[in-house]
Parts: C-alpha cells; structure tokens; sequence
C-alpha cells in the first residue's frame, strides 16, 4: 500500500510518500480503506518528537489519527461492522507507528463508528479527534441549556465543532476569534469578539454578569485572563494548558470513545452539527498540510484526500 511516512523525528520536510506492507488484521480489528484522513496539530507535534516521553514510538512512523473509510476486512472476533460498511474512527494507539495516513489502516472496532450519511468523505474525516474534543470538553464543564460558554479560538478545528455542539445544547456561545472570522462565527450561532488586548472587557461588555463555562482551546495565557470571568473556576477547561488545573480548572486529554462517535455522527445526522473543512489536499501532499497546520490560522479543518 501507499502511505506517508517518516524514519527520524524532525518537521514537514521529513515526510515521504513509500510503499509499506499492507496492514496485519489482528481479531478485534477490521481492515479500513481509506478514503480521507484528518489532519490535526498532534500529528506534526508527534513528528517532532514532542510526545517521545509519552508513547512508544516505531520507526517507521505513519502519522496520523482520524480516518473515514470503507471496511475492506474483519477479523476474527469483529462482528460489530462487515465488509462495505462505512466507519469513521479516532484511531489512536498506545503505541506510535500505524497512522491513518496511508491507503489501508487496521483499527479496533471500540475506536470506530458508523459514517454519518450528511457528511462527505472529508468532512467525516474531519470529524473524529476534533469533535471528540469538544464534546467531551463540553462535558467536563457540564454544559447545559441557558449556559453562557466562553469559546477560546472557536473558529479552529475544535472551536467550531464546540460552539456547534453548545449551541445545540442550548447555550449562548461568545467566541473569539480574528475579525477576518467573526461573520463565520456568526453562520455557527456565537457572537464573536476578537481576541488580544482587552479581550476581559469585551467579553464583559456581552456577559456583565460573566459566564457559566470557559473551553481554552489555544492556550498562552487565556486560562488566566479567563478565571475571573468565569463563575466557577472548576468550570474552565484546557485543551493547551496543562497548568489549568493548578488554577482551579481542568486540562483535558481526548480519549477514543465508539460511544461519543456514534452520539456525534447523530447530531450530524440530525442537521445540528457540520464539520467546516479547510482545505483537502492529496496525501502525496501531507507536508503542506503539517506546514498550514503549523500555521495556525486555518478555519475549520485540513483533510487529506486517498484514491
């Protein structure tokens, strides 16, 4: 098969596109034929060498940890999905080497769901890590109808399945953003104010009376201008700053989840939730996908597209 790989730590240059042995299909596995991967900021992060002290990491590495595809096989104890069944999955491992970033990938069925049928290829690729993030971020803090929820960046990946996901629950979303993005925030049901400078005030200015929840999606420094904003403290959840619970809120790690998959391809399903997508590019293409996610102003979601 065809995939991208890379045999030393090191940026978006180190990438190549190689043939690699088809994958093995262990008894709790099905075989995926991949049709679209997301990419996310962790895949060049892993890259780099920046999780090394985490996980376990063979080289080579084929990066990469959302997948949508077509079932190609099923092993022996994976009677959950047959073959031409379509699944998205977050597919991580404990282990870093057999990414989503390649023509076929085998994955555990607990990290899989079924693709919702409103969603293309790349917007269901771009589903999995991200959305999974914020709805269990939304989670943590308990959002609930009549909240005022605080989004840090939420036009990203994260931010704009999250303020999807609290609009949905009936929640007033204030988000921040660049003004280039604010019109953006808007068609998904926040009220945008630009980050930066004075950031507390105008967020004060929208919420006299502060807000419920805060999700901190970009890190530097936003816990601490978010905590006196914030009625409950305990209520500010981190996905960029691990010091978050020091301060009396609480930094999240997404966790796979079969069951937060299926609950999030249903409120796609259902109209209340799409995955913006970026830009598509081909897998031979992955490096300019890693240098635009370095980047950090992209709008929704980079996905690589597999023939």
């Amino acid at each position: 098969m065809k995939a991208i790989a890379f045999t030393e730590y090191g940026g978006p240059e180190r990438l190549q596109l190689v043939d690699r042995p088809d994958p093995k299909v262990a008894p709790s596995e099905v075989l995926i034929q991949v049709k679209a991967a997301g990419v996310n900021p962790v895949d060049w992060k892993v890259g780099a060498g920046r999780l090394d002290p985490l996980m376990e990491t063979t080289f080579p590495v084929i990066p990469g940890w959302d997948v949508a595809g077509v079932v190609a096989a099923v092993g022996l104890d994976a009677g959950e999905y047959a073959v031409g069944d379509e699944v998205i999955g977050y597919i991580r491992k404990d282990a870093v080497q057999h990414g989503s970033y390649a023509e076929l990938v085998a994955a555990n069925v607990r990290l899989l769901a079924p693709k919702p049928a409103a969603l293309s290829w790349e917007q269901a690729a771009g589903l999995p890590l991200a959305g999974l993030t914020a709805y269990q971020a939304l989670n943590r803090v308990q959002v609930t109808s009549g909240d005022v929820v605080l989004v840090h960046a939420a036009a990203g990946g994260v931010g704009a399945l999250a303020t999807q996901l609290a609009v949905a629950r009936g929640a007033r979303v204030i988000g921040t953003a660049s003004e280039r993005n604010h019109d953006f925030l808007r068609e998904l049901g926040a009220e945008p104010v630009t980050y930066g400078d004075g950031l507390g005030e105008r967020v004060r200015d929208l919420a006299p009376g502060g807000v419920d929840a805060v999700l901190d999606l970009v890190g530097g420094g936003t816990v601490e201008v978010s905590l006196p904003l914030v009625r409950e403290a305990s209520r500010v959840v981190s996905i960029a700053d691990r010091a978050a619970g020091e301060a009396g809120g609480q930094y999240l790690w997404v966790r796979p989840s079969a069951a937060d998959l299926t609950a999030l391809g249903d409120l796609a399903d259902a109209g209340k939730l799409t995955v913006p997508v970026a830009r598509t590019l081909p897998l031979a293409e992955a490096g300019e996908a890693w240098r635009l996610s370095q980047e950090g102003r992209t709008r929704g979601k980079l996905v690589l597209t597999v023939s």
